[in-house]
């Protein structure tokens, strides 16, 4: 790593020593930017790594609402409004009970480079709650969301801040989200992206990240003259991104073996095909049901309680679509001796530092979330278009800028990776392209 790279690393973990994911995904970028910085001395000399790590703002705050005994309940609410170079601050909210600032703040700083690398004029930032969804009926998330925007709604806006879903929060969530935002400014703009499609929302939205991914494979693929056709796919993770991965794959000729909740794995040695597939869309995104049910319509099929999906049978291609750190070095062994050729993060940030090695030395194909996941974050920037000029796309319209948008961002990739010398690594194309954009509008911009 660069000797200014990790410097402001090392300063970094004495200020921040208990934001581990803050921090492990630092410095996964910074080993890959260090490259650019030995090119480019400008980024030292206007001190960006430094700035580019602290949030231009965090919010927290208090979340009272009252359950439906009509007890009163607390949860801790946040924004982190993490860099504005390029646009609005952009990023999804997740509901859930392991939020806390770090994870925020690892992930409005990878939003940073993702949205950097779409080429659209999005800034990243990220928030939520550890708000837990489960057990709750409608009314008590209503009764959540409202209170929750009646902070949130003072810093956020159509040309400010756009929130989107996150885990734990989709169309229902951003309904009740909307609704009281709506209410409390009195206008009627894009301020949020995962809308219903017949009030402002973007065809292909709940389904734009996991099609993104398996877009960006197929792209990856075919560099080593192969293709998704015929190939065993394990996928991680039972929700949006999950299924609609797995929906795409299907789509492409592969064979889906594998989807997973925080319970355990469905392995289907026959391949989950279209008619499990809607049996498993019904199940965990109308009835929010563990995934384990599988086997009372499918009993074939085996159930792995308390296991990941990987090494538990032989796969071409791996894609952990679930939460971070759900990939570790073992089981990037176990892919490798199982005959994994590829691994594409679905999920943010999914592997950790010491299985991403392994399986960049083994000559696996290996593409970081910032990249191959931004295919959501992109179709929500088509929604922030859509709503700025009050019309919508068709479906086959926003598939087909979508499908545009990944290619785009595997050239990119590829094509920065060989300027700095390293052909093929997906994680410096990726991290370094994002980086320079952002970087070098902050300098034009000012010290700010």
């Amino acid at each position: 790593m660069n000797k200014y790279a990790l410097e402001v690393l090392e300063n970094l973990k004495k200020k921040y020593y208990w934001e581990k994911e803050f921090l492990q995904a630092v410095e996964e970028v910074f080993k890959s930017i260090s490259l650019l910085i030995d090119i480019e001395p400008i980024y030292q000399k206007e001190r960006i790594l430094e700035r580019i790590v602290e949030p231009e703002r965090v919010i927290i705050f208090r979340v009272p609402w009252m359950d439906d005994r009509g007890e009163i309940r607390v949860n801790t609410g946040y924004r982190v409004e993490f860099n504005s170079a390029l646009g609005p601050y952009k990023g999804g909210l997740r509901f859930h009970p392991s939020v806390n600032l770090s994870i925020l703040k690892f992930l409005g700083f990878d939003q940073i480079f993702k949205n950097s690398l779409t080429g659209l004029m999005m800034g990243g930032g990220k928030g939520g709650s550890d708000f837990d969804y489960k057990g709750k009926s409608d009314r008590e998330v209503m009764r959540f969301c409202q209170s929750f925007m009646n902070e949130l709604y003072r810093h956020i806006g159509a040309h400010t801040d756009v929130p989107a879903g996150d885990i734990g929060v989709g169309a229902r969530e951003i309904g009740y989200l909307f609704g009281q935002y709506k209410k409390l400014k009195n206008v009627f703009e894009g301020v949020l992206t995962g809308k219903s499609i017949n009030w402002g929302g973007s065809y292909l939205r709940p389904e734009a990240t996991g099609f993104g991914v398996v877009y960006f494979t197929e792209e990856a693929l075919n560099v080593r003259g192969e293709s998704i056709e015929g190939k065993r796919v394990l996928i991680s993770g039972a929700g949006n991104v999950a299924i609609h991965a797995a929906k795409k794959v299907l789509d492409l000729g592969g064979k889906v073996l594998s989807l997973s909740d925080s319970d355990g794995t469905i392995i289907d040695e026959d391949g989950i095909d279209e008619e499990k597939w809607k049996y498993v869309y019904e199940l965990k995104i109308y009835r929010r049901a563990r995934i384990k049910e599988y086997l009372e319509k499918y009993p074939h099929a085996k159930y792995y309680q308390g296991k990941r999906p990987w090494g538990l049978t032989k796969a071409d291609i791996a894609l952990p679509c679930a939460t971070e750190n759900e990939l570790n070095l073992e089981e990037a062994k176990a892919l490798k001796e199982n005959g994994c050729i590829c691994v594409i993060e679905g999920a943010n940030m999914p592997t950790t530092l010491d299985a991403i090695e392994f399986i960049q030395k083994s000559n696996m194909i290996f593409a970081p979330g910032i990249a191959a996941n931004a295919g959501g974050v992109g179709t929500s920037g088509f929604e922030m278009m859509q709503n700025s000029m009050m019309m919508q796309w068709t479906k086959e319209e926003v598939d087909e800028k979508l499908k545009r948008l990944m290619k785009h961002i595997h050239e990119t990739c590829i094509k920065t990776a060989e300027e700095v010398g390293t052909p093929g690594n997906y994680i410096n194309g990726a991290s370094i392209a994002g980086f320079k954009k952002v970087a070098d509008a902050m300098i034009d911009q000012g010290l700010v």
